[in-house]
């Protein structure tokens, strides 16, 4: 069998007194897709970070294509070739762009930086072909960040990460910010893309409904340790573990609306 892309074991992080991640171990497979869920504070974001290698892990192991890498905040070379091999995608996605800096000049920035000897010619085509393949067209290539809206910021995003040809995207609560149909077009564009390039998908979320259009596994965490996983459709047919019941029965069902109080009648 082939070799994980991805392979995660016996993670741990510590701040001071407090354990935010216990015993998190998984493996992803090259073209993948695994879901991480969890209420806020359930050690979800924690985990990706430290596989992004933003954060520091207190224990564990983690290897990228059966390479073990020393995820502290290493040597500058290191800290390149995890960025090569690994990218990571935020919820705010105008946070991470130049408001000065036009689309296509943020996306050849980045190819640019992880392809130094790039010609010219060579750099405009690939920035071509990213914007292709996010779903942007000539027109919103040459505009600024604060012109475009929040699902094409979040694609901008997407296409600057992936200019790095990474072996793994991570996505922490990247379309939680959009409207539910926008939310629905940018499942779809990652479903698309981790079928043309290969790239894993680890997706970090607190919706388990969304989890389903574009995850084939999942784990679910809760205060720092994982309590349930499996296939997708398992989990979110037969949930097993009380907190992951807990979770499904919050998702809202067709047809369901909020209910209001009557005015005059006291609360």
């Amino acid at each position: 069998m082939p070799e994980p892309v991805l392979e995660v074991r016996e993670l741990r992080k510590v701040f001071g007194d407090f354990t935010a991640v216990e015993n998190v171990g998984f493996s992803l497979d090259e073209g993948g897709s695994l879901a991480i869920v969890g209420e806020s504070g359930s050690g979800k974001t924690t985990t990706a970070r430290m596989i992004a290698g933003l954060d520091p892990a207190t224990a564990g192991r983690i290897a990228v294509a059966g390479e073990e890498r020393g995820y502290g905040r290493g040597r500058r070379r290191e800290r390149r070739a995890r960025g090569r091999q690994i990218q990571m995608v935020f919820q705010d996605p105008y946070a991470s762009l130049d408001p000065r800096q036009r689309v296509r000049d943020a996306i050849g920035e980045a190819v640019a930086l992880h392809r130094r000897h790039l010609p010219a010619a060579a750099l405009k085509s690939r920035v071509a072909e990213l914007l292709d393949l996010v779903g942007l067209d000539d027109r919103q290539s040459r505009s600024l960040p604060k012109s475009l809206s929040g699902g094409q910021r979040q694609r901008v995003a997407i296409a600057r990460a992936l200019a790095a040809e990474p072996q793994v995207l991570i996505l922490d609560e990247a379309i939680s910010a959009l409207d539910v149909s926008i939310q629905a077009q940018i499942l779809t564009l990652l479903a698309g893309i981790r079928t043309t390039t290969g790239t894993a998908l680890l997706f970090i979320t607190h919706d388990l409904g969304a989890i389903q259009h574009v995850c084939d596994d999942v784990l679910v965490m809760q205060a720092g340790r994982v309590v349930e996983r499996g296939a997708v459709t398992t989990v979110l047919d037969t949930p097993q573990a009380p907190y992951t019941q807990r979770l499904i029965a919050s998702i809202p069902k067709p047809g369901w609306t909020p209910r209001r109080r009557e005015r005059g009648r006291a609360a």
